[in-house]
């Protein structure tokens, strides 16, 4: 079978690098501080097997910059990510590029989720200027209907096509991390019909029921998980720090990639690894899969 192997995670990736103390600006203030680390970790996911290099642009939203008076780089900072994952391709010789794209305000809280009317255009905005230089739109880790509506909707603007990637329940895969169940998408997929629909950002053990309710669409489908033991309360307070989430020490690649390839016998056709899953662990899957047969495209 084909599988497509995408990348890990950066943010944390980027600090464990670096050893810069987290701040709420995340992968973004990495980028800032450390602008060619970026381009390794890439280079690094494509030596290991990866055949997507997804963009450091998760966090780049007005509101996260204007905190901090930084809003002047909104565009300088979409520009440097782009930069950085096309370079470490070419270096490469090939693969893909997907343009991420993550929620706006605060990840994992539907609470500030902003109305359609208002985040279509700043997703537009964003969609702009990955397009021209990404292969694909990747909208990453959308906790409820409204937020995936919303980024659906602005990706359009980039003329690519577009990938879906929604958060579930840590403790309940059947379900979004709004609680609301996998059929309230469905009227949304079918007028808008992403290319693929995919589940993130949540612990491996969560995946298998929610590849269950994604399956149902008929659409290509697959997940990639975190390594973070839960997504806690602190985390969603206003303007966290990631140091409030915790890593867990089981997850080892052997480990990772046996929960990927039950997702794969579930009929997923696109793995890779979120938060906490680093190069070694898409090496390691990488290995797995060309041991059982399947081809990496």
């Amino acid at each position: 079978m084909q599988i497509t192997l995408l990348d890990g995670g950066m943010g944390q990736e980027l600090l464990a690098r670096t050893g810069d103390a987290p701040t709420p600006l995340w992968a973004t203030q990495v980028m800032l501080d450390h602008p060619d680390v970026v381009r390794a970790i890439h280079a690094d996911y494509f030596a290991a097997g990866a055949t997507i290099a997804t963009t450091n642009t998760y966090a780049i939203h007005h509101d996260r910059l204007e905190r901090f008076d930084l809003d002047h780089l909104f565009e300088p900072l979409h520009r440097k990510a782009l930069a950085q994952a096309n370079e470490a391709r070419v270096a490469h010789g090939s693969g893909r590029i997907a343009g991420s794209m993550g929620p706006l305000v605060a990840s994992y809280r539907t609470d500030v989720a902003l109305p359609v009317a208002q985040a279509q255009p700043k997703y537009s905005e964003i969609a702009r200027l990955l397009g021209p230089e990404v292969d694909l739109i990747l909208l990453e880790t959308m906790a409820s209907v409204l937020q995936a509506e919303g980024a659906l909707r602005g990706a359009q603007a980039a003329g690519r096509p577009v990938w879906l990637s929604m958060t579930v329940d840590d403790a309940d895969g059947s379900r979004l991390r709004s609680g609301e169940p996998w059929a309230d998408l469905a009227p949304l997929l079918a007028e808008l019909r992403p290319e693929a629909l995919l589940v993130n950002c949540s612990v491996p053990e969560a995946m298998a029921a929610a590849l269950a309710e994604v399956a149902r669409f008929g659409l290509p489908f697959g997940a990639y998980a975190n390594g973070f033991t839960h997504i806690s309360d602190a985390f969603k307070a206003d303007a966290p720090k990631v140091d409030v989430l915790h890593h867990r020490h089981d997850l080892t690649p052997q480990k990772y990639a046996d929960f990927a390839m039950g997702w794969i016998a579930q009929g997923a056709t696109i793995v890779g690894g979120c938060c906490e899953v680093g190069p070694a662990h898409i090496a390691h899957l990488a290995g797995v899969l060309r041991a059982a047969g399947h081809q990496i495209v």
